[in-house]
């Protein structure tokens, strides 16, 4: 059997990025340094067997066209975990999330991480 394993973004920050992600639910499970020299840092989410891995080099200038690509996490309660999200400095997108949420639209929701890539959060 084929296993996905992991999914590479470039960043401009490496400690920014991983401190955003960990306010996601993420935790660092290793850093190390490329053959090439790139910083690397490999996060994943309790419980599942996927890594986020984040690559940081001097001569790398990062830039994410808006709308190029996205993560997408799946959560038992989105209000609950936007809510947590949010009190932790994180802006939350669309607006109105929490009367949209209420009112039965589509639970879905979006954060922008540092580099400008798209986290999707859908009730799950």
């Amino acid at each position: 059997m084929i296993k996905f394993l992991h999914t590479r973004i470039r960043v401009q920050d490496l400690d920014a990025t991983i401190a955003f992600y960990e306010k996601l639910g993420y935790q660092e499970k290793e850093r190390k340094t490329s053959p090439q020299g790139n910083q690397l840092a490999f996060l994943e989410l309790p419980g599942n067997d996927c890594f986020l891995e984040l690559t940081w080099s001097a001569d790398y200038k990062t830039t994410c066209p808006e709308d190029l690509m996205h993560i997408a996490l799946g959560v038992p309660d989105i209000i609950d975990y936007c809510d947590k999200v949010e009190k932790s400095g994180i802006e939350i997108w669309p607006d109105g999330w929490r009367e949209k949420f209420s009112s039965g639209e589509r639970k879905m929701a979006f954060v922008t991480d540092p580099d400008g890539y798209e986290v999707e959060i859908l009730e799950r």
